[in-house]
């Protein structure tokens, strides 16, 4: 097989959920951007199976490999894999990108019908496992969104101390693990950025969508970059785009909204009715999944710094595997509702907590709900006190340095 690097940053929280559905007939589907280091969870999958098992049959294709060129649809995917293949043994099959290969669902349904094949897919198109593959695995198969390097796994990349400059570099330049090898400056960092972003748009949301409009694409995702953490609906973005004589339809700028979700590139966040426990038709918020991709669109700006604050507190509570909404409470709005095996967490943000206003609005906000689940502020500044009238306030370096696994006061 081809080549694993030798050196691998490791990511373990990545590892240990997908260790319990080793070995089963599941098949494993990671997904995310690209770039965002699915490849080399890959290949720390393959590393432990060799650990494990010295005389692992393990078939690895990687269809970023011009080694794999001719793998170009199911046929030739199964009958590769087939040749390989290894009876009355357990086979460790491994398939890279598996979106690049027409039809695969086709060769990955049948492969799995052999409980001796353990099965690892990537792809980088959210809605490619909700057709044709999830029909014909039904419940045998479990997905793994991977998602941009953490604050913490950032630090670890980059042997960074856990201070405010490290946070600034972080909200700057975000996640992207390939990062590790350029010199976090201005020039360079964002060249490449730029170069993934670039992709991402090309391959993952104008091919994969067929999208003819590009110059509309373009404008979107600068307006979507330049208003993180506003609410919109589709009809509010095409009425102001039709202002800035953008003519688009309602229809469309969801067609394109959802292409930019389905390709990793944006999360968008629903809104949720608190007190009557339902969801909204319309209105919504978006928050880019990469900080640096967002700051390569807009600008590095410091005005701008609640905006990235938002969207970075945001991306965290969904990395800590919160579904994660916008709550209405009757006028007011709450910035994150957030739901976990059962439990539910109230998430205020503010840059700063300086004013008696703001301190009454973040913290009043939060007062007006009436349970018990657990509601805490988020802030840019580390001189407020740790609560007020029994919500916990959490200065954001510290908030991204926990996993959320306990429960707040």
């Amino acid at each position: 097989m081809t080549a694993i690097p030798t050196a691998i940053y490791p990511r373990d929280t990545y590892i240990e959920r997908i260790r319990p559905f080793m070995r089963t007939n599941a098949v494993k589907v990671l997904v995310g951007h690209r770039r965002v280091g699915k490849s080399y969870i890959l290949y720390q999958l393959i590393n432990l199976v060799k650990t494990e098992e010295k005389k692992a049959n393990i078939i690895y294709i990687n269809k970023e490999d011009l080694e794999f060129e001719f793998i170009r649809d199911y046929r030739s995917l199964y009958d590769y894999v087939k040749e390989r293949l290894v009876e009355n043994r357990r086979n460790y099959i491994f398939v890279d990108e598996v979106q690049d290969i027409e039809n695969f669902h086709l060769a990955i349904r049948s492969l799995a019908l052999n409980d001796n094949n353990d099965i690892y897919i990537t792809g980088s198109n959210s809605k490619m496992f909700s057709g044709d593959l999830a029909n014909d695995l039904g419940g045998r198969y479990v997905e793994f969104t991977i998602y941009s390097l953490s604050y913490l796994e950032f630090l670890q990349f980059h042997k960074l101390p856990n201070d405010d400059d490290s946070l600034e570099k972080y909200m700057h330049f975000g996640g992207l693990p390939y990062l590790i090898n350029l010199p976090l400056e201005e020039h360079v960092a964002m060249e490449y950025i730029n170069s993934i972003y670039s992709t991402i748009v090309l391959r993952d949301v104008i091919r994969r969508k067929k999208i003819r409009n590009t110059v509309f694409l373009e404008q979107l995702i600068r307006f979507l970059a330049n208003n993180v953490g506003s609410l919109f609906s589709s009809k509010s973005i095409s009425d102001f785009l039709k202002s800035q004589n953008v003519k688009i339809a309602a229809n469309q700028v969801s067609e394109y909204a959802d292409a930019l979700q389905e390709a990793f590139l944006v999360h968008r966040i629903g809104r949720y009715d608190i007190a009557g426990k339902k969801f909204f038709e319309r209105g919504e918020k978006y928050f880019f999944e990469n900080m640096g991709i967002r700051n390569a669109v807009a600008g590095y700006k410091p005005q701008d710094k609640a905006k990235r604050l938002e969207n970075i507190v945001c991306n965290h509570l969904i990395a800590c595997g919160y579904n994660v909404n916008v709550g209405t409470l009757a006028s007011e709005e709450i910035d994150f509702v957030c739901t976990r095996d059962g439990e539910t967490l109230y998430v205020q943000v503010a840059i700063e907590l300086s004013r008696p206003e703001t301190i009454s609005r973040e913290f009043g906000n939060l007062l007006k709900i009436k349970d018990n689940y657990p509601k805490i502020v988020v802030s840019g500044e580390r001189s407020f006190e740790s609560t007020y009238e029994g919500i916990e306030h959490i200065y954001i370096r510290d908030f991204l340095s926990s996993n959320l696994s306990r429960r707040f006061v």
